[in-house]
């Protein structure tokens, strides 16, 4: 693989340290701010819009800048925000701070995929888009739990000091190792916009919607599920959340080749699999072994969902797919603050603390439904065409024959 996935990779691990270490560092934040942890959580959902809202604007503002340049102003961006969070006087700094730092993160992993293909051979293109993701699962093994642990012990400004110096790395390593990609002689806003529009993109970004979902509805109450019903102690939550992100890693190893050979089929059998692991997750958390073992399954089953929804989006969108790449993670942040929602509805209403996993299955059968209809819908079109190109080729043929007559 190219040594420019390592510097795509090296920056999705700072992406991913800032979006996660936040849930761990809240009771630290409201402390030290004057606030409650409910309030403290809004840099959460901070965060997350400016995902949501950068993606699309930003990829449509940079839809003219050569891919490289426009990689290294996004990570510039993030680091300003991280560095603006490490130096907020109020709350209402570090909300602005949360914002600043989230608006380049959909666009560069949407702008980072299409440059990760583009770095290898037709046949290799989705385990490259998963090398990248590797950046952002190993960020919840290590960049995580150390950074939580960190500014637990030296403030929580320290981490995003540190993750703004990782930005500040990945910058050197975008702009040593990444090649010069030139831009489609064609492309621009209009045609992006275009692609955007085209209905299996749109099919693949529902299903990405609903199906993560069904991750977060679980993974945000994960560690209150690990104290309240999996009997371990508060020391134990870094643990599990660790071994989660064991779980990501693997299951972007195995999607990276399983989306080269079968797309489609990865992603029904992904979705399948994570609807499964969900059911069983409500009976396997009181067996303390079956739990940590549940855990895994699930981060493996539920990343491995991503690489080919993101292969989908962008095959779809064909020769303008970065604002479609882009939007894919607009879906993917909708998914987290939709499944957190509806997990903390069951919650609420007097389930139980494992009941937001069935909702999480419901989710995921929600999601499968979708990518099949798609499925269905692209083979018919398919199809079609096919049978349309069969006839204009007799009819040319017959024409041609009269002709030589």
């Amino acid at each position: 693989m190219p040594l420019a996935l390592l510097a795509l990779a090296v920056s999705a691990f700072g992406i991913g340290t800032t979006e996660f270490v936040m849930m761990g560092l809240l009771p630290n934040v409201a402390d030290d701010l004057g606030t409650s942890v409910p309030t403290a959580g809004h840099l959460v959902s901070a965060y997350a819009i400016g995902v949501v809202l950068g993606a699309p604007l930003l990829t449509a503002v940079g839809s003219r800048i050569p891919c490289k340049r426009m990689l290294l102003l996004l990570m510039a961006l993030f680091t300003v925000g991280n560095l603006a969070s490490a130096f907020a006087p109020d709350f209402g700094w570090l909300l602005a701070g949360r914002f600043l730092a989230g608006l380049p993160h959909g666009a560069f992993f949407g702008v980072g995929a299409v440059v990760a293909a583009r770095l290898v051979s037709e046949g290799r293109r989705a385990r490259a888009v998963a090398t990248m993701f590797l950046g952002l699962t190993v960020a919840n093994i290590v960049g995580v739990p150390a950074a939580t642990l960190l500014g637990q012990h030296l403030g929580w400004r320290a981490t995003f000091l540190v993750v703004s110096a990782i930005g500040v790395c990945a910058m050197a390593a975008l702009a040593r190792l990444v090649p010069y990609v030139p831009l489609d002689a064609h492309q621009g806003l209009g045609r992006e916009m275009r692609a955007l529009g085209n209905r299996q993109v749109l099919l693949g970004l529902l299903t990405a919607v609903l199906g993560f979902a069904g991750v977060f509805a679980v993974y945000s109450y994960l560690s209150a599920m690990t104290t309240e019903v999996m009997g371990f102690g508060e020391s134990s939550v870094t643990l599990v959340l660790a071994l989660f992100g064991i779980g990501m890693t693997l299951g972007a190893l195995a999607a990276g080749p399983l989306t080269d050979r079968a797309l489609r089929p990865t992603l029904y059998g992904s979705l399948g699999a994570l609807a499964v692991v969900l059911v069983v997750f409500p009976f396997a958390v009181h067996v303390r072994w079956a739990a940590l073992v549940t855990v895994v399954l699930l981060g493996g089953v539920g990343f491995m969902t991503t690489t080919p929804l993101q292969m989908l989006v962008m095959n779809k969108a064909k020769d303008a797919p970065t604002l479609a790449s882009a939007s894919n993670h607009s879906a993917f942040n909708l998914a987290n603050a939709g499944g957190a929602w509806l997990g903390g509805v069951a919650i609420a209403a007097g389930w139980g603390w494992t009941s937001p996993a069935l909702v999480g299955a419901a989710l995921a059968v929600a999601g499968l439904a979708v990518a099949v209809t798609a499925g269905v819908l692209d083979r018919e079109r398919r199809g079609v065409s096919r049978i349309v190109a069969s006839a204009d080729a007799r009819t040319a043929r017959s024409e041609a024959e009269a002709d030589a007559h």
